[in-house]
């Protein structure tokens, strides 16, 4: 995580207005982004039937807007199908409509009409999409405004490798629909975060998702893998947040939430971890908490090499209807890890297991009396049966979403 501004400067003279590539009408807008699909969209949606799963998975955001076949059109929807603590992020939806024609980054001081850096620093809500398939290499970490949705939906959209995502002492995001990998570590160096101010960051650690002193935050339905640091971190006295829906791959520290055990403003962080597939490659922190209130809830674990979830300085644990399929290592069957804790101190927080399906040998250790007023702030969602698990989890990551088709 790169430390706050430390210099200020005004707009330069030569950024066009705001609003130069924002449009009023979604129809324009529905106009203007191109259905570009990949080779395998035909095989994956015939082998999800997404006809049917579309709006009876039981994941209740994709019921939620999925089975809509003019789903382009209505594409704000989206906003009112968030889920558990992060439910009330609206991002861009009383905003306009951005289109981002332009994949480049040179300029992270002045950014041009047109790119994804000029659309997030803009004060306004947005609700940001694509023209065209883009692989976009930031320059510098993407210092994101308050009110914004980033909608990869319909197009095939890589923010890669260079710097990546940065959500600090902002609020009311959603990412949606990208594919975020092979992020690096960027820095020392004046980045805009606003059309009044730019100033120098130092060093960034690399994370995919860097969510810092922020709330109101949902981060659903894209592919996260391969970074320097953490996939998806939230710290310094972040909440109301949900990480749902997303695919993680081929990565060692996968989520840290809470900055350090000293740090006791993350007392207040809530996060729910909802419909997410945690797949090949993975190594640890699935996620990693510290202080606050964590739900994992329906996510399929198909790959750890220590450990899913960890953490230290007393957090809640909520786990529920979640699938653990342990490895093959005998020294890697537990779940759960307490990060440098005697056993004394542990075995008093709230951490429990309801509802699991524990595979191959897979255990979670309980602690903790069971407190009700914990686990009331610890609980963001009812958890569904594990029946419904494979159909709620089988979308995760970015969907192949076309045009004048159920999404």
């Amino acid at each position: 995580m790169a430390t706050v501004w430390t210099e200020n400067a005004s707009r330069s003279a030569d950024v066009e207005p705001w609003n130069e590539h924002a449009v009023a009408d979604p129809k324009a807008v529905a106009a203007e982004v191109e259905n570009i699909i990949d080779m395998n969209v035909r095989n994956v949606t015939e082998r999800r039937k997404l006809g049917f799963f579309s709006c009876g998975t039981g994941n209740p955001i994709d019921d939620c807007w999925r089975c809509d076949p003019n789903w382009q059109k209505n594409r704000k929807r989206l906003a009112d199908c968030g889920i558990g603590f992060g439910r009330n992020a609206i991002g861009g939806r009383d905003g306009r409509f951005y289109v981002v024609t332009d994949p480049n980054d040179d300029d992270p001081v002045n950014p041009k009409p047109g790119t994804l850096r000029h659309a997030v620093i803009q004060e306004k809500p947005l609700w940001i999409v694509f023209k065209r398939d883009m692989v976009i290499e930031l320059k510098e970490e993407l210092i994101m405004n308050s009110f914004k949705t980033i909608d990869g939906r319909g197009v095939n959209v890589h923010i890669a490798n260079r710097a990546c995502i940065t959500i600090q002492f902002i609020t009311n995001v959603i990412i949606h629909g990208l594919h975020i990998h092979d992020c690096k570590p960027t820095g020392n160096a004046m980045v805009r975060s606003s059309p009044s101010h730019f100033g120098w960051r130092t060093m960034a650690d690399g994370d995919g998702i860097s969510i810092f002193g922020s709330s109101h935050i949902w981060i659903d339905h894209n592919s996260l893998s391969n970074c320097a640091d953490g996939l998806v971190d939230a710290i310094m006295g972040s909440t109301s947040i949900t990480i749902s829906n997303n695919h993680f791959t081929h990565h060692n520290e996968v989520m840290l939430l809470g900055h350090s055990d000293s740090y006791t403003m993350d007392k207040q962080m809530q996060v729910t971890i909802a419909y997410n597939h945690f797949g090949e490659g993975l190594i640890q922190r699935m996620p990693r908490c510290r202080h606050g209130y964590f739900h994992v809830v329906n996510n399929d674990y198909t790959h750890w090499e220590m450990y899913a979830i960890g953490g230290s300085a007393n957090p809640t644990i909520n786990s529920q209807g979640n699938r653990y399929a342990a490895p093959t290592n005998p020294f890697a069957k537990e779940v759960t890890k307490r990060v440098d804790t005697a056993d004394s101190q542990w075995k008093s927080w709230n951490w429990r297991s309801e509802g699991d399906l524990l595979l191959n040998g897979a255990y979670f250790t309980p602690s903790g009396a069971g407190a009700s007023a914990s686990y009331g702030q610890g609980s963001s969602l009812g958890a569904k049966s594990l029946p419904w698990l494979g159909a709620m989890t089988s979308n995760a990551g970015p969907l192949p979403c076309r045009r004048g088709r159920q999404c």
